[in-house]
Formats: structure tokens, sequence, C-alpha cells
């Protein structure tokens, strides 16, 4: 039997398999609105057959998206644009639904990947960017501005109406972004915290306000939603943020509620040395799970069902999250099931679809059924 296709618990919250989608931006909402992109996206994305689907990094303000584009959750305008994508995905797909709470820090007001991702100046249409000290992502760029206690509580409430607005929408989880450079990020790593009140200096006061951030939102949802987080087990840079810091915060977040630990990497600094090659972060999750106990998400180059099962069947992790290669492949999770002689559920009009050779890949849970 495979693994991958077992079911799994976050807390109260129920999987069908261990195939969790990460979150990624998609840099196509307008003024954070969701728009029918998102509906084209996420739709085929629930339909896929995973555990769970994380919606992309979700701006709590405005001045916290990474680029123009990115999906916000702030006002009534964002929650219904939002609400309106689930609503119509919930109509047709059982799966699990997540959000990712962002605040992107001082690598905010980016241009459009496909643009060139630069920072934007006013003049081109940015904005200014808030961080933990005044030190900027890359030489060339403008320094962000040092938030004081007056802008993190503005921004902790932030999170916390926008927990609110996400449980109103009716996600099932939520998932604080502590990761690849963002804010929360920032914050954590001495490479962009240098600041020397109680939210700098050591570990503990690096990680102080991304704890404080996390209770307040766990505060805010009823314990039946899971909350989680994402963070980068390593900046890949020597003197930052490390494998041992990052499971310091892990237990001091597993003290404080935490359901999950999601274990990605780097992206606090333009002198990271990422080892490339399939499955580079396993080892990272791996070591969190082990020592830390919480349930944990493997991410980042792991492209084949082989893989993926080896990944679970090890212990390595307890969910592997799919990115690229479910946008590559939105039914990634059938062609697995079919290779490892697993079922998955899938929307009724399509279960004659299956070569004969796949075998029944498909369940008995149907669309709407849950």
């Amino acid at each position: 039997m495979s693994l991958l296709f077992t079911p799994y618990s976050i807390g109260s919250l129920e999987l069908r398999n261990r195939i969790v989608i990460p979150p990624m931006c998609q840099y196509s909402a307008c003024e954070g609105e969701a728009s029918d992109w998102h509906l084209i996206h996420y739709g085929q994305l629930a339909c896929s057959g995973a555990g769970l689907l994380i919606i992309e990094a979700t701006a709590v303000v405005p001045e916290g998206r990474i680029t123009p584009g990115d999906l916000g959750l702030w006002s009534d305008t964002t929650e219904a644009a939002l609400k309106r994508v689930i609503a119509a995905i919930r109509q047709y797909s059982p799966m699990p639904i997540a959000i990712q709470l962002a605040h992107a820090g001082r690598k905010a007001s980016s241009q459009l990947p496909w643009e060139g991702g630069q920072l934007m100046t006013e003049e081109q249409g940015g904005w200014p960017t808030l961080a933990p000290s005044s030190l900027p992502h890359a030489p060339h760029e403008a320094a962000p501005q040092a938030l004081d206690r007056e802008g993190m509580l503005r921004i902790k409430q932030a999170f916390v109406a926008a927990a609110k607005r996400a449980h109103n929408i009716g996600f099932e989880a939520i998932e604080v972004h502590a990761a690849h450079g963002y804010l929360l990020h920032e914050y954590l790593s001495p490479l962009a915290n240098i600041r020397s009140d109680e939210y700098g200096g050591t570990p503990e006061n690096r990680m102080r306000f991304p704890l404080e951030v996390f209770e307040a939102v766990r505060a805010t949802v009823p314990l039946e939603i899971p909350v989680g987080i994402r963070i980068s087990a390593t900046d890949w840079v020597e003197g930052g943020w490390d494998i041992e810091q990052s499971i310091r915060f892990g237990l001091a977040l597993k003290e404080r509620g935490c359901a999950y630990i999601h274990v990605s990497s780097g992206g606090v600094s333009p002198q990271q040395k990422i080892p490339p090659g399939p499955g580079y972060q396993v080892a990272l999750a791996a070591r969190i799970k082990r020592e830390i106990g919480l349930p944990t998400i493997a991410v980042g180059l792991i492209t084949e069902p082989e893989q993926a099962e080896a990944i679970v069947a090890s212990g390595q992790a307890d969910l592997v999250a799919i990115g690229r290669g479910m946008m590559y492949d939105p039914r990634w999770p059938w062609h697995a099931a079919a290779k490892l002689g697993a079922q998955v559920a899938a929307p009724r009009p399509y279960w004659r679809s299956p070569p004969q050779s796949a075998g029944k890949i498909f369940g008995d849970v149907g669309v709407g059924q849950r």
C-alpha cells in the first residue's frame, strides 16, 4: 500500500492523502482582489486529488504585498472577492483549503516577476517598505524603514484581522508565512535584524515578534482551525538563520499550539548558496520532524511519485508539497496514484478519463460529497 495515499490528520482537519499543494504566488490580483484567474487556477488544482490546497501568500496590508499583483485580505472588498472564488470551488471539490497570510517586509514593492522582479521606486508605482532594521535586501536597493513598536502592533493587528476574514470565508486552516526573506523571516535572521531592543540580538529576541504574531493568529480563530507556519529552515549564508535556531523556534511554536511546520529555506539574502538537487530541503524537514515532533511538510524539487512516496515511507516528513510540478501537471496526484497503485478523489465527469493502463485510480468519494 502507498503511504503517500493514506489519510492524515492535522489536528481535527482530516486529509485524504499526504499530497499538499503549497502556496504559489500568481501575481494576478487587482488591488489585492482575487480575479477570475484565481477561480480558474485554484478550481483546477482543487480537482487534482491532492489532500490539501494552500492558497498563495496573501498580504494582510496593501504595503505588505510583494508586487502590485499580490492577493490581499485586508478589506471587505478583498474578502468578498476571495470568498467568491472559494464558494465556487466548494460546489465541485471536497478538498480542504488553507490560506497563507503574509507580509513581504523589505521585499515588498517589487515588479511582477515577468517584468523583472526588481524593487520599484515610488515613481514606478512602488511604495516605502518596512523591516525590522533599515537594511536593504540587496546593496543597490533603497533601505526600508525600520519598524517602531506602533508599526509592529499595526502589523500584528492586521494579521489578526486577516485571520478573522479567512475564518469568515471558510478556510479550514491558516498558514503564517515566516519564510523566504519576508517580514517575519527578516525578524528571525541576524542578516536582516540588527535591532538593539528586545526584538533583536539573541535568537530568543529575534523570535519574539514572529511568535507574538503566531500567538495572536492562533488566539483569533477557533481551536478546530489548525494554524501552521512556513519557515526557511536555513538562510544558506554563514552567520545567518540556521537549522539549530529553526529547531528552537519550532519548539517555541509547539508550546503555542502550532499545528504543523512547512519547511522551506533561503530567501533573505542574495548571498545565499543553495545546493541544487532533487529534494534538497528534505533533510531539513526530517530533522525538524524528528526533533520537534510536529506534523511536517517537506517541499522543494520533489517531482516524482516514487520520490514523494520514499520521503513519507522513510519518515522524513508527514506530508509532501508539490509546487511547480503541480502547475506543470495539475493532475499530478492522478498520475502518481496510477504509478503507486492508489486511488484519489476526482470529479465524476472525469471518472471515464483514465486509460486502462492506469487501473482504478478514482475512489468512491465524488464531487460535492464532504
